[in-house]
């Protein structure tokens, strides 16, 4: 049967069709919002494969197809390889609210596979995605607690705009994208421009009002097209197992709970862990997954107790309270900027590395090719937690963590016009122990300052936990490692001391409150600005100079008739000043000129060389240039690249020149002024105007011996004495 279901948001359709295509999947969903159409499928492997696990093996993949833009994959192959950073992402966005909602005893082996097959270039497929695999999930028989959906708010001029297009974008000061249920908010993450924390949650409320819509059109998809869900399997339940547990580890977890070390903490755990299988092998041989389940059950719920009961963290802080912090900068010596950034036992190494506009990374997406001028880079190797690991590249986690401190730092960088450079962000993580991707966004914000990057505002960040049992719940501000694992939240929020300037929550529970939302944020807001107070300790403002080891750009703007002259034949002209002045050159079609140098002298030079190339002449200025060639009435001299003019030989001396050869030969460098530019281009030039005429000289060529000072004629004395008048 096939089943379709419409309705409109933001002044476009929504469709989700379910029964026409791959029908062999547990659930598949066909959805469309304006002309762009997503293809969601979810398939679980069978319960006889199925093996006791003691987590949930979920993997969700999304992919854009170019054809679905009309474009043919660039490269060898013309076919689309790994992932890109722009897929990873929205797998992500569609990963993290769908995960809450499985039941905790279903843990077989899901597949969520999300395909773009059409793109309009006005909106965008990921949060569509997320729409399209919870329809999937409602409909097949996999166990889903209940549908999501996911909506993007943008705010244009004050107002709120549901999902804005790809151009509306350039004119949003925000930009989150909400998913959650009916009832709840289940993750936000997106970027502002330092709004209120107040904005925030009225944009949060305004998407939940779409949210709502969407998930009653699901729901109805499901009652209609829907297959029976899995029924949950009966498990042993292992009473016995559970209370010899219990009896032999009830003391050590409280004593293990209370250490504060990590390094400490966990071994601790592996001591136990190891004792209780060794203790209880003969009594339950072969259950070392089931003892390890109980245990990690236990710890659990020993620390929620301790918080919701006595207000003691793991390390021994308030539930308010900040880890120690310390900043230093100038760490690296030849780095542009760099800082070490260390809060407990989280420590970021950053630095800062700028370039040239030649540096900017092109993307190539669906809604057309541009360009980044801003990159940061987020690097987490195994030894940041005293662990081992294969490398086979950067992993979804650090590509989502660079991605959120990124936008938090965007939004406070000068414009291109202000500071011409890209700029790249590397952060090595060298340990981690919770909210190392705020790290990211301090230990950033400080290098960037130590680089001397004119940004506007500091920008700090900070992550707040939920414990919550009930209507009983504690807010945790700057939560460890293992409060995010044991916890229910892990919210994120950066942004300066007037505003938000990036968000990320996500929740391991059905959904959290607006108040409780609100009550988090102003905290978040307060561990904020205590973290900016210690950061203004070490350096409160970018530096007035660049590093040294910083390139040095220049621009120059020249006509665009002018721009060939410049590249030269096959680029020879351009290639020349590189070679001889050391400076890469780039030109704009508009005819903007970049000069960039690591050496100050040869980017003087090159612009110097560039701009005599297309300086027009002007009639009285003295320039100086070759002889390019010897005539028998003069010389020409070339006094700008390109651009010869006559030095007669009537204006090489004051005195009489027999032969140009006398006075100039092909080669000499001379100076000369430009004493007449005609309509046709012809200079007429001039040596003698600048050479100081000799005593002898008169200036009044009438005054000279043998001139008369009255009237014009010449006067001279003949054979007889005589005279006559010319």
């Amino acid at each position: 049967m096939i089943f379709k279901k419409e309705i409109e948001i933001g002044g476009r359709k929504l469709s989700i069709e379910i029964g026409k295509v791959a029908k062999q999947a547990n659930g598949a969903a066909w959805t469309q919002y304006g002309e762009t159409i997503v293809l969601a499928t979810v398939v679980s492997e069978k319960e006889e494969e199925s093996v006791e696990k003691d987590f949930f093996p979920l993997t969700v993949d999304y992919r854009e197809k170019t054809s679905a833009a009309g474009k043919i994959p660039g490269g060898f192959f013309k076919r689309e390889g790994r992932p890109s950073e722009k897929e990873i992402l929205s797998a992500r966005l569609i990963d993290r609210p769908i995960r809450p909602m499985f039941p905790d005893w279903y843990r077989n082996k899901t597949e969520v596979q999300v395909i773009v097959l059409s793109a309009d270039a006005e909106n965008d497929g990921d949060t569509l995605g997320a729409i399209a695999a919870s329809a999937a999930l409602a409909v097949s028989n996999i166990p889903m607690l209940e549908p999501i959906a996911e909506v993007t708010v943008g705010r244009i001029a004050g107002e709120f705009v549901i999902n804005p297009t790809f151009s509306q974008r350039e004119a949003c000061d925000m930009q989150i994208v909400v998913a959650g249920s009916s009832n709840s908010i289940v993750m936000v993450e997106g970027e502002c421009s330092e709004v209120s924390e107040g904005v925030l949650l009225g944009a949060i409320n305004f998407a939940h009002k779409y949210i709502r819509q969407i998930t009653a059109l699901i729901e109805e998809v499901a009652a209609a097209a829907g297959k029976s869900k899995l029924p949950e399997l009966p498990k042993e339940e292992g009473t016995e197992l559970i209370r010899r547990v219990t009896e032999l580890s009830e003391l050590p977890i409280g004593e293990i709970c209370r250490i504060k070390d990590k390094t400490d903490y966990e071994n601790a755990k592996v001591e136990l862990l190891d004792k209780l299988i060794a203790e209880l092998a003969e009594e339950f041989p072969e259950k070392e997954g089931a003892i390890k389940e109980v245990l990690y059950e236990m710890e659990k719920r020993k620390m929620r107790s301790n918080i919701l009961n006595e207000q003691y963290r793991l390390d021994g802080r308030r539930i308010d309270e900040i880890r120690p912090i310390t900043c230093e900068v100038q760490i690296l010596p030849r780095t542009h900027g760099s800082a070490l950034f260390t809060r407990g036992q989280t420590q970021a190494l950053v630095s800062t590395t700028l370039g040239s506009r030649i540096d900017e990374q092109r993307i190539d997406s669906l809604e057309g090719d541009f360009f980044k001028r801003f990159l940061l880079h987020y690097n987490f190797p195994s030894f940041s937690t005293g662990e081992t690991s294969k490398r086979f590249g950067v992993s979804r986690r650090e590509i989502g963590h660079g991605n959120l401190a990124e936008r938090a730092l965007k939004s406070i960088l000068p414009s291109k016009e202000e500071f011409p450079y890209t700029i790249r962000i590397v952060s090595e993580i060298l340990e981690s122990n919770g909210s190392s991707s705020m790290a990211t966004v301090c230990g950033g914000c400080l290098a960037l300052m130590d680089a001397g990057v004119p940004i506007r505002k500091p920008v700090a960040g900070v992550a707040m936990g939920l414990v919550k049992e009930g209507e009983q719940y504690a807010i945790l501000t700057d939560i460890l490692g293992a409060e995010d694992h044991l916890g229910d939240m892990d919210f994120k929020v950066a942004g300066t001391r007037d505003g938000v300037t990036a968000i990320q929550m996500d929740i391991k529970i059905a959904g959290v409150s607006m108040e409780l939302m609100q009550e988090a944020l102003e905290r978040a807001r307060q561990g904020r600005l205590f973290i900016l107070d210690k950061m203004s300790e070490t350096l409160s403002q970018p530096r007035a100079q660049l590093s040294p080891y910083a390139p040095n750009i220049q621009f120059l703007k020249i006509a665009v008739d002018k721009i060939g002259l410049i590249i030269g034949p096959g680029g020879k002209t351009i290639r020349e000043i590189s070679e001889k002045t050391g400076a890469d050159i780039d030109i704009d079609d508009d005819g903007t000129i970049q000069i960039v140098s690591h050496d100050q002298a040869g980017a003087a030079e090159a612009m110097r060389i560039i701009a005599s190339m297309v300086e027009e002449p002007e009639i009285g200025k003295i320039y100086e240039g070759p002889v390019k060639k010897i005539t028998d009435f003069g010389a020409f001299v070339e006094i700008l690249p390109g651009r010869e003019g006559l030095l007669h030989i009537s204006n090489m001396e004051h005195y009489r020149v027999n032969k140009v050869s006398d006075i100039l030969k092909v080669g000499d460098m001379v100076k000369v002024k430009l004493m007449n530019l005609d309509s046709q281009g012809k200079m007429e030039l001039s040596r003698k105007a600048l050479l100081d005429r000799p005593a002898d000289k008169p200036a009044n060529p009438y005054q000279r011996e043998g001139y008369s000072s009255r009237g014009r004629g010449r006067r001279f004395s003949g054979k007889d004495g005589g005279h006559r008048n010319d």
